[in-house]
């Protein structure tokens, strides 16, 4: 299936003004600033886009891909995320993660969806574990999971600092820690903890204890929900000075005072001069997003949505920020992170996950492994059960 994409205005983050693209067996073949000649009877399309900005698919570091919650009863159960909630919003590549229910939830019915996802179209990887130690695996070794199951690439999401973590002692995360790094030498994996950060009191002192303790590369230590209060996020951009990369997640819209939105994140990170490489912005998408008082009782209940990304990126455009800045958190800051080789730039060999955006900075056409999904605002592929 070949696919040739005329004057677009490429943005791989990095600008390079008005090409030709050609696209083969789902790969980015060609990038010309002259037409590219081919049979036309090879085309399945062949499209002007008249300098329309064309930027790599987005990665999703964080979403739950079975469907998250559970924190207030069986029926809080977010169901699995369908195929176009990922697609519509531009998300081409996603990271699927165990949250609270790493109990009725397991890492085998994770992979399975990971399974799923890539035969409808777009690429998945997963972590093991879930909040809980001992953690949820497939083979009851973090360090076999990763080393023997192509799609695991790390441990995800262990809870730290929040009353529905399992209290990990320094101990425990060290080892597990441990494991994961020397698993992802072994395989050229991320070989990174993802770790959920909760409203705890303690915040990241057990990963500052992990840096100042122990010989573990700062990278394998990827704190989320970095957002979630204020003191935890001044914390958290602290210790990028120290190679540590921040997820931040994009919210739902509160009244809260108390959080920042990602928007906000992304724009303090940036006037306080951090390294814009060591943050990247996930969803958290099929995830429940429960509120709780100082008992531990829940007050409110939302959850998480893939469209909040491109919300987001849309937002940081429409603030004037350039391409090239606003989407390294969504694209190769998240791709050099995870280790995924052809993914989060456009260039030639890669895989061609593309998005056409409008004059408006909204998401218009998504390709994924070079299959049209969106076109021109209109859905073309959907999930099986869609």
């Amino acid at each position: 299936m070949i696919h040739r994409l005329n004057n677009v205005n490429a943005y791989c983050p990095n600008p390079i003004g008005i090409v030709n693209i050609l696209v083969a067996a789902g790969k980015i073949v060609a990038i010309s600033s002259k037409k590219i000649t081919i049979d036309e009877s090879l085309l399945k399309s062949d499209v002007d886009f008249k300098g329309k900005r064309l930027i790599p698919g987005l990665v999703d570091g964080h979403a739950h891909i079975t469907g998250g919650g559970g924190e207030a009863g069986f029926k809080t159960k977010v169901p699995p995320v369908n195929l176009s909630q990922y697609t519509s919003a531009g998300v081409t590549s996603v990271i699927g993660l165990l949250g609270t229910d790493d109990t009725t939830r397991n890492t085998s019915s994770l992979i399975a969806q990971v399974y799923a996802l890539r035969e409808e179209g777009i690429s998945a990887w997963c972590y093991t574990g879930g909040y809980h130690i001992p953690l949820q695996t497939l083979t009851n070794s973090v360090r076999n999971d990763i080393v023997h199951i192509e799609p695991i690439i790390g441990v995800g999401e262990l809870a730290i600092s929040d009353h529905r973590s399992s209290q990990p002692t320094f101990d425990e995360i060290a080892r597990i820690v441990g494991d994961v790094h020397v698993a992802g030498i072994m395989t050229g994996k991320a070989g990174i903890v993802h770790f959920h950060l909760g409203d705890g009191s303690r915040k990241l002192a057990l990963i500052e204890d992990l840096l100042n303790k122990t010989e573990l590369p700062p990278r394998t230590l990827n704190p989320t929900h970095c957002n979630r209060n204020i003191p935890l996020f001044k914390q958290a951009c602290e210790l990028t000075k120290r190679g540590i990369s921040i997820d931040i997640t994009a919210f739902p819209k509160t009244d809260s005072n108390e959080e920042y939105s990602a928007t906000e994140s992304f724009e303090i990170f940036h006037k306080m001069q951090f390294d814009l490489s060591k943050m990247t912005i996930s969803s958290d998408g099929g995830g429940c997003l429960p509120q709780f008082n100082q008992q531990g009782e829940l007050i409110k209940l939302d959850y998480g949505r893939c469209s909040l990304l491109s919300d987001t990126l849309k937002e940081l455009l429409d603030l004037g920020y350039s391409e090239e800045e606003a989407l390294l958190p969504f694209t190769k800051n998240v791709t050099d992170l995870l280790k995924l080789s052809n993914k989060g730039e456009i260039k030639i060999g890669n895989d061609a996950d593309l998005i056409v955006l409008d004059g408006e900075n909204k998401i218009e056409s998504v390709m994924a492994l070079g299959k049209w999904h969106k076109k021109d605002g209109k859905m073309l592929r959907l999930g099986s059960f869609e």
